[in-house]
């Protein structure tokens, strides 16, 4: 059996206005991921393989769970949203969020849109960004036990739609209640992916952690 625990990536700098510069650790996120590494190394968590997309917040998480530099895969990597917003705003003139509450109206729009091939000039489409991580995970059932990797939000609801058959709107859904550091699991059982665990945080279950529970 397969298992493989999907890590979204701490807190980063939640003020960007654009993919490059919200791609770094808050001092927040800094100290999730600590927590998060700090957990697993009470708990005795062993894996046989760990990877990282190829961005710098989430490699930053790897580093501050206490994982030397690793494993990188593009696969990983999560959607440029900055991007999708602007196609979506310069091709059916739909602004982009200013808050949380339009961010949960804004991104099933955008995501329907590029699903539909409907967003022109966009790094990559929707296919494509689906089906690196479809193959990502099919290329890790069989060769590892146990295997971690820290990605993205939008990484982890892609997985969850390959894995549950999800359509559009449950994506979203899934999306947007995926927390910073977050811990997932997959489980390879009966010839088919499984879900293991959804959006588990237990290191940050203290009470004086409360704070430290975002999604942005």
């Amino acid at each position: 059996m397969t298992q493989i625990t999907l890590v979204r990536h701490g807190q980063a700098n939640t003020h960007a206005q654009d993919a490059a510069s919200y791609d770094r650790l808050s001092e927040l996120g800094q100290q999730q991921a600590k927590w998060l590494g700090d957990h697993f190394t009470l708990n005795a968590e062993r894996f046989d393989h760990i990877e990282t997309g190829t961005l710098l917040r989430q490699r930053q998480t790897a580093v501050g769970m206490g994982y030397p530099p690793i494993a990188q895969n593009a696969a990983w990597d999560e959607m440029d949203y900055f991007a999708l917003s602007d196609a979506a705003q310069k091709h059916h003139n739909i602004p982009a969020p200013k808050d949380a509450s339009e961010f949960a109206r804004h991104l099933p729009q955008v995501l329907d849109l590029w699903r539909a091939d409907d967003l022109p000039g966009v790094p990559e489409t929707h296919a494509e960004f689906t089906g690196k991580i479809q193959t990502a995970l099919t290329q890790l059932q069989g060769r590892y036990a146990r295997v971690l990797i820290v990605t993205s939000g939008g990484v982890i609801g892609a997985a969850l739609r390959y894995v549950l058959g999800l359509d559009t709107l449950a994506t979203t859904k899934i999306m947007l209640q995926v927390q910073n550091s977050s811990v997932h699991q997959l489980q390879y059982v009966h010839d088919q992916f499984m879900l293991a665990a959804f959006n588990a945080t237990p290191h940050l279950d203290h009470p004086d952690r409360a704070h430290a529970r975002t999604r942005i």
